[in-house]
């Protein structure tokens, strides 16, 4: 594993040097310079049965229930120094009613990007054996599933310590390396969604913590919500900043405007002190899928108007592929309802991963459930 490790990286910096730039005359895309992909249908061995809510009719040409759990449906991405990545799942599939018989988990992957494989190299499972969460769970063995939190998010403290964003709070939780909770959840305050019992719902429905970013000195959590709070302007989200120290949100906190209420972010994550790569997206997919994009957004707010400055770095509808990497074509597409990783791998080269909603999710060919994939994009500009 180590040498296909050493390959892909290998692979990945020969082809982010030789990436082509544009011509002046055409416009400045992204450009793709790496594709792998994990396979709809890979399964934790070994797992328990998995997915018996939904029912027995096939779904994209897949019968549920699993006889395994299914690595499905990547949400966070935290980038390791031995070239793999940490990856967290989602709730499992879609709604607490469905997702009882999903264990949270966070898993380890390798992109190899010679054979365009993703391997699964193991992972750990959420658990809160010290009874930090003060509701009820679905499992007396208090492993956590899909029925009691919905994480979106994911970053490592310098400990080596997890902290997740979720969506059924909205909470921060804080794991462990083992992924055993050492916190009650931390709540949001003044901000409930319909599946928070503490009051009345004022966020719409997944529309919790879907970014968690972590400041460059290790101090701070700025964590971005989905959706827009009950009040506020329309297409308006809120970036609330947390005190690591304290285990307290200070109060402070900036505005994301989405380029229309109708759409919705994917993943926020740091590149320095002030400014964050953004995932803003539609919820179409295939051929309904119009707006994948990235966009820097600058807290400083330079043109006094309130927001986060935004500037488009990438149209993840329209990325150049001059190699046709992946059996593509000239102009890639990443045509998934949800797109919801990015991690920085250098000033000038992103990588960007679905969550495949595993069996619901079409986007790649009708029909047929999407694969998790892996892209690395070579940007126009740096991000200096």
């Amino acid at each position: 594993m180590r040498k296909l490790l050493a390959i892909g990286l290998s692979v990945l910096v020969t082809a982010v040097a030789v990436a082509p730039a544009a011509p002046a005359h055409e416009p400045r895309r992204a450009t793709l310079v790496q594709f792998a992909s994990l396979p709809a249908e890979t399964y934790l061995p070994a797992s328990e049965p998995s997915g018996a809510a939904l029912g027995t009719a096939p779904i994209n040409g897949i019968t549920p229930p699993f006889a395994d759990q299914p690595i499905q449906g990547f949400s966070g991405i935290v980038r390791n120094q031995d070239g793999t990545f940490d990856t967290i799942s989602d709730n499992g599939y879609g709604v607490k009613a469905t997702s009882a018989d999903f264990a949270l988990r966070i898993n380890r992957v390798a992109p190899d990007f010679a054979t365009g494989r993703v391997d699964v190299l193991g992972g750990i499972t959420l658990t809160d054996p010290d009874r930090r969460v003060p509701f009820p769970l679905a499992r007396p063995d208090r492993v956590l599933t899909g029925a009691d939190i919905d994480p979106e998010s994911i970053v490592r403290a310098g400990d080596g310590t997890y902290w997740v964003g979720d969506e059924f709070g909205p909470y921060l939780l804080h794991f462990d390396r083992t992924g055993r909770l050492l916190a009650a959840p931390y709540p949001l305050p003044g901000v409930f969604a319909p599946e928070n019992p503490g009051g009345t719902a004022n966020l719409p429905g997944s529309k919790g913590f879907e970014g968690v970013s972590i400041s460059p000195d290790g101090r701070t959590l700025n964590a971005l919500l989905e959706g827009t709070v009950a009040g506020d302007e329309p297409g308006t989200l809120r970036l609330n900043e947390f005190d690591i120290a304290s285990g307290r949100f200070t109060g402070k906190r900036w505005i994301y405007q989405l380029g229309s209420p109708n759409l919705a972010i994917g993943d926020a994550i740091a590149v320095d002190r002030d400014r964050l790569l953004v995932i803003e997206r539609d919820s179409g997919q295939g051929a309904n899928a119009k707006i994948k994009r990235v966009h820097l957004a600058d807290k400083r707010d330079r043109d006094g108007d309130g927001k986060l400055d935004k500037t488009l770095v990438a149209d993840l509808m329209d990325i150049a592929n001059p190699r046709g990497i992946g059996g593509f074509g000239k102009t890639f597409t990443f045509p998934f309802q949800t797109i919801e990783d990015l991690v920085l791998l250098d000033d000038r080269t992103l990588g960007v991963l679905n969550d495949n909603n595993f069996p619901f999710s079409s986007g790649r060919t009708p029909g047929k459930p999407d694969d998790n994939e892996f892209i690395v994009l070579r940007l126009p500009e740096s991000l200096r």
